[in-house]
């Protein structure tokens, strides 16, 4: 068995979550001790810092990565967010939703089963759909998509109202590729499951969408920006976060249930943003501040649980990544889901193809039950 693989049962087995290998994929590795995350070949840091999303599509859907001069799929993407746009009006009260993620869950609901072309015309519809909803949350109209421009750029444009420059397409589209798929997490896992049943494409996306949801799941960025906030400099980083550490709070941005080391998607991110500023087109300029209060973060909590492994994931970059990009807190588990749909319609078309159902079993503690 493979070293990662091992360790992952190994842990699973020690929580009491023995079987929890529900299926092969070729997709994605996440190699929690080495803190490695492969797609299909490819390290994070090779697409995250060189991919487009429409890219990353082409490789997870159908194994190849495209050179630069290849539009194929950028056409696609492009043609389903017009066609996404189109179903805006009829959304009704979805965008009206109080909850980001709830506005997307219920209008992906809206797209058409038979979509000849169903992972762009569900990759448009998340992007379009999530734009909208931001749009309406601070009274403004829609913005129509244009086809012509990358998946990342031509998001961003619906959300702002206006092209974003290159140095924040690019930074985006690092964010999208960057968590595009990250292994059987708990929403892929809930896609799989549905896809699993012999049901639609869009079924399965939206269950996925309900499982991001979650605050276990996506909702920890917003936070982070929170956190940020209130130590305001590196120098008053360590007791603060002593003080939120002896008042029973967690450190947000810090742990991951499967990285003992720092999530290389992090590294992906942070690179993203010094980029961005060093462009000069940041809305915010946090990174100074937040490289402190993550070094300060690593040694507090090294001291406090020596015995527990507590990096840096994902989110806590993402935090500061997106703020820079002007996109508001509220939208950051929607802007997830713009770049993790890629990842979930490859792994529901993979369960497709098994062709088996997953059916986890239970075990009986209720009355009468051996625990008893």
């Amino acid at each position: 068995m493979h070293t990662a693989t091992a360790n992952t049962v190994a842990r699973a087995k020690s929580s009491g979550l023995e079987g929890v290998v529900v299926a092969d994929s070729e997709l994605s590795e996440v190699d929690g001790e080495q803190g490695r995350l492969i797609l299909r070949g490819f390290s994070v840091e090779e697409l995250g810092h060189h991919a487009t999303l429409e890219q990353a599509a082409e490789l997870l859907w159908n194994g190849r990565l495209p050179d630069a001069g290849d539009r194929r799929m950028q056409r696609a993407f492009g043609e389903a967010r017009r066609r996404a746009f189109s179903l805006v009006p009829a959304l009704g009260p979805a965008l009206a939703l109080p909850d980001a993620m709830a506005s997307l869950r219920a209008a992906v609901a809206h797209v058409a089963e038979n979509e000849p072309e169903p992972g762009p015309a569900l990759a448009g519809a998340v992007a379009v759909f999530a734009a909208a909803w931001a749009r309406r949350a601070e009274g403004r109209a829609p913005v129509a998509p244009d086809p012509s421009l990358s998946h990342a750029a031509d998001y961003l444009r619906m959300l702002r109202g206006t092209p974003p420059s290159a140095a924040a397409e690019r930074a985006l589209s690092s964010y999208l590729v960057t968590v595009a798929d990250h292994g059987m997490n708990a929403s892929t896992f809930a896609a799989r499951v549905v896809a699993s049943t012999g049901s639609d494409a869009v079924s399965a996306i939206v269950a996925g969408i309900g499982a991001l949801k979650g605050p276990l799941h996506g909702g920890a960025p917003g936070p982070v920006l929170d956190m940020l906030d209130a130590i305001g400099a590196p120098e008053r980083a360590a007791g603060w976060l002593e003080a939120e550490l002896a008042a029973g709070r967690r450190i947000m941005g810090m742990g991951h249930r499967i990285y003992r080391v720092r999530d290389p998607r992090a590294a992906v991110l942070e690179r993203a943003i010094e980029e961005l500023e060093r462009a000069g087109d940041a809305a915010s300029r946090r990174l100074p501040l937040a490289r402190g209060v993550e070094r300060a973060a690593v040694e507090v909590l090294a001291a406090r649980y020596p015995e527990r492994a507590l990096r840096t994931n994902v989110e806590f970059y993402t935090a500061v990544l997106l703020d820079a990009l002007g996109v508001e807190r509220r939208s950051f588990s929607a802007t997830f889901a713009v770049g993790r749909v890629i990842g979930w319609y490859a792994h529901v078309e993979e369960q497709r193809r098994s062709g088996r159902l997953i059916r986890p079993a239970s075990r009986y503690v209720g009355p009468g039950s051996a625990t008893q």
